[in-house]
């Protein structure tokens, strides 16, 4: 599958996407795959899954998750849904539904199905904000240590790569348990971000 998605025309190959089914019979709410990138993307953000707010207005990180990561990106709305300047790419694209203690994990089929032939498009990124454990599993190298462990280590992959916590409010005790994520990692965030986009609006 994988090499006959290579050759897919871009436009194609995202239709195919936003209509995915392999994981439908898991999916309580259905499937509705939500993804956002282009050719031309500048800055990709690999994070978990939808939830259900986003499951229900089809438009990434539509919900309190997405004010603080923009927040911390210092990005405007308009800027954080262009995807010529901002590729969004779950782990899974599809909401996988609520468990006892939150959202449940990402749906398993989904990365190995989809991620590489997306990823082999995305030729101009210069900044890949891994969040949360599915994705540092899936991205890095030393993926699997805690999470804690993965941010704390920020500097062996920048600034091509940065490992962050997940921006959810569940995770506001983590935040103030670290509070040098904020104080020293949002900073250089902010700076990188902003010469990348700088950068394309130049070219």
């Amino acid at each position: 599958m994988t090499s006959t998605l290579a050759k897919l025309p871009f436009d194609e190959l995202l239709r195919q996407v936003r209509a995915c089914t392999i994981c439908a019979e898991a999916l309580p709410h259905g499937p509705r795959p939500v993804v956002q990138l282009s050719p031309a993307s500048r800055i990709l953000v690999v994070s978990q899954a939808p939830g259900r707010r986003v499951h229900e207005t089809g438009l990434p990180f539509n919900d309190p998750s997405g004010d603080r990561l923009r927040q911390w990106m210092g990005m405007t709305w308009e800027t954080f849904y262009d995807a010529s300047n901002l590729a969004i790419l779950p782990m899974g694209f599809c909401f996988p539904g609520t468990g006892k203690s939150g959202d449940l994990p990402p749906r398993p089929e989904c990365a190995p199905a989809w991620h590489n032939a997306l990823l082999d498009r995305l030729s101009n990124i210069g900044l890949t904000l891994v969040i949360g454990q599915y994705a540092h599993a899936w991205h890095l190298p030393n993926g699997k240590r805690s999470v804690t462990e993965n941010v704390e280590n920020w500097r062996q992959y920048w600034p091509d790569l940065l490992p962050m916590p997940h921006p959810s409010p569940r995770n506001n005790l983590w935040l103030r348990r670290n509070p040098w994520f904020e104080d020293e990692v949002i900073p250089e965030l902010q700076e990188r971000v902003a010469a990348l986009l700088t950068e394309a609006d130049e070219r």
